[in-house]
């Protein structure tokens, strides 16, 4: 971390002290910052040459377009304004990094923190907020916008050049929004645009429904995207197990690191909070503390996803045995879950329930727990939805839509997603489990405290279905090889 402190004699200033007529007072510095004298500021804002940044066209522009137009053909005559969103405060002065809204990135491309898009009919204007003038002094004083803090800004030129769309500087955006154009916000991603604009809960609440449900069909440059993000989460497992000494020796936290390692060198980010889940620790759903132990004898639960440079993401799960192969009590419920996976993704085509791969997962595993002697009424009657009982060791569904979000699209409105019908174009997972408490008494002791999940990033074809993670082995015999191949390579 760099001291925030710029040059000084005074070493016992403890606030910030702006010389007279100096203009700009938002300036984002710390409130511990020392004075800045007159001297300092006017040396800095001299001696600067320019240039300018490589900021390629961007691949989505054709795209986003297209996008675009049927978002404003669903709202004629109305302006709709989709914020991308700023920093988030972490701790104190600190922020997170920066990820702009899935809605304004999904029709725009652009991920540059502040931007508004307004989309009005045929006219479409990104507003943006670009490097800072070396006539201001926000460039080497600004923590989160200065450019010898937070890096170089592209320039609206720049950034109109990559994205295929009319810029205009951020500061214009109020008196854009004071017209008389019906409007709606998509709201809750920016206080100061939400503030701008009157609300209408209705209204906005429809906006982001079809904009939501807009994104439910992915189109061929966003199928590639998402294939790319499980190819690099299938590297970011193959990396784990190489480093299986480490793991065993540090526990989940070594695995975390290492998968997150593989998701910035070649992706934007992790798509959500990795679960490594170690022993009993499988059977906590969201168990993303990862600070358990990785014990032998025992099976490991990683659920991890890459988020690609353009923000979509995947969503993988698998249950590993620590040792590198399976005991015949864990095969034996492992090969349950694969078989209710497999069933679930037999279940995936055109046509067919959202809830489809969902329904024909759960029937494999109540059968099994009926099996198993565990239900207290037969696989039929636990199915039947008055009932439920199986689901004490499910907990969860078995499929949500993928693409930018983990969880996507989930502003839909319910009778399209999820109780609307699948098509072509379509990514779903299917992640059915099996989870065991550490203090159920109704399973045998032998069972407590496992849990297991198979995940995978189901595309819905013209025919069926394609499994874009199937790089990453399923079947016992596979894993155990796999596992075998990896482990110290």
């Amino acid at each position: 971390m760099t001291n925030d402190n710029l040059p000084q004699d005074e070493p016992d200033v403890t606030e910030t002290a702006l010389t007279e007529g100096e203009a700009d007072s938002t300036l984002n510095t710390g409130s511990h910052d020392p004075a800045v004298p007159e001297a300092y500021l006017a040396f800095m804002r001299t001696g600067w040459g320019d240039r300018d940044l490589d900021v390629p066209a961007h691949p989505i522009s054709g795209w986003a377009e297209q996008r675009r137009r049927r978002l404003a053909e669903a709202f004629p005559g109305e302006r709709l304004v989709l914020p991308a969103g700023g920093y988030k405060v972490r701790a104190n002065d600190t922020d997170y990094r920066f990820r702009p809204d899935t809605g304004h990135t999904y029709l725009s491309g652009n991920q540059t923190s502040d931007a508004v898009l307004v989309v009005e009919d045929d006219r479409h204007v990104l507003y943006a907020r670009p490097r800072s003038s070396r006539e201001t002094d926000e460039f080497f004083r600004d923590r989160q916008y200065g450019e010898l803090w937070a890096g170089r800004r592209p320039s609206m030129r720049e950034i109109s050049d990559s994205l295929g769309l009319e810029v205009r500087h951020l500061d214009d955006l109020p008196a854009e929004l004071e017209g008389q154009a019906k409007t709606r916000v998509h709201r809750g991603v920016d206080a100061r645009v939400d503030g701008q604009v009157a609300g209408d809960q209705g209204r906005d609440d429809e906006l982001a429904r079809v904009l939501s449900e807009l994104r439910l069909v992915k189109d061929e440059w966003e199928i590639g995207e998402l294939t790319e993000a499980c190819d690099i989460t299938t590297l970011g497992f193959e990396d784990s197990v190489r480093e299986w000494d480490r793991v065993r020796e540090y526990g989940e936290r070594w695995i975390e690191g290492t998968f997150f390692r593989r998701a910035r060198a070649m992706g934007n980010d992790i798509g959500y909070d990795s679960i490594c889940a170690g022993g009993s620790h499988a059977t906590t759903l969201h168990w993303i503390d990862n600070t358990g132990p990785i014990t032998p004898g025992e099976l490991v639960l990683l659920d991890m996803g890459v988020e690609g440079r353009n923000l979509y993401t995947a969503d993988v799960t698998r249950t590993l045995p620590v040792d590198g192969r399976f005991t015949p009590l864990q095969r034996e419920l492992y090969d349950l879950v694969l078989a209710a996976q497999q069933a679930g993704i037999d279940a995936v085509r055109p046509g067919v329930p959202f809830l489809a791969a969902h329904n024909a997962a759960m029937s494999v595993l109540a059968h099994a727990l009926e099996d198993m002697g565990l239900l207290p009424v037969s696989a039929e009657e636990a199915l039947d939805p008055d009932s439920k009982v199986y689901a004490r060791w499910t907990l969860h569904g078995t499929s949500h839509m993928l693409g930018m979000d983990v969880h996507d699209c989930a502003r839909s409105a319910p009778e399209t997603y999820p109780k609307g019908d699948l098509a072509e174009g379509m990514v779903l997972t299917v992640e059915p489990g099996l989870y065991f408490q550490a203090d159920d008494l109704l399973v045998p002791e032998e069972l407590r405290g496992i849990g297991i999940r198979i995940e995978d990033d189901i595309l819905v074809t013209a025919d069926g279905s394609r499994n874009l993670s199937a790089a990453l082995p399923r079947a016992a015999d596979d894993v155990e090889a796999w596992m075998g191949q990896h482990i110290g390579g």
